[in-house]
């Protein structure tokens, strides 16, 4: 089981739909899902840029994992506009054990395939990547 990850490809369109974001902010978050049975990990879900952190969070499947990346801007202290680029696995705890494991086994290879993240978020509940959290966390 440990050997779960090695075996998991990464859809071109999981980079593809990074890069749009980093470069060209065609979006603000994107869902990943990994679909088991083909052992690969594909682009569930897109947000256009004017949708909130609320909208993203409402994307997120209550008892299944995913893997995400979240286009967040704020202001800083010194009024100085920015953006971090988030990446966020999702493992509630009412998620399948199975389910859970060949995500936690497949996220840091994952990871690297995205080439820019600047903030990474582990969240079994909610309130463990609340816009408060995402705040603290960007700065």
């Amino acid at each position: 089981m440990a050997n779960a990850a090695s075996g998991m490809a990464v859809h071109d369109d999981c980079k593809l739909k990074f890069l749009e974001l980093k470069a060209k902010r065609t979006y603000r978050f994107i869902v990943y899902k990994i679909e088991e049975k083909q052992k690969q990990v594909i682009v569930e879900k897109l947000g256009e840029p004017a949708q909130s952190y609320e909208d993203f969070t409402a994307s997120l499947p209550a008892d299944e994992c995913r893997f995400a990346v979240y286009d967040f801007d704020f202001v800083t202290a010194e009024n100085v506009q920015k953006s971090r680029i988030f990446f966020i696995a999702w493992s509630p705890d009412t998620s399948r054990v199975r389910s859970n494991m060949i995500y936690a086994s497949s996220k840091d290879r994952f990871k690297r395939e995205l080439d820019g993240i600047q903030v990474e978020l582990q969240a079994t509940d909610p309130t463990e990547m609340g816009l408060d959290v995402i705040r603290s966390r960007a700065s």
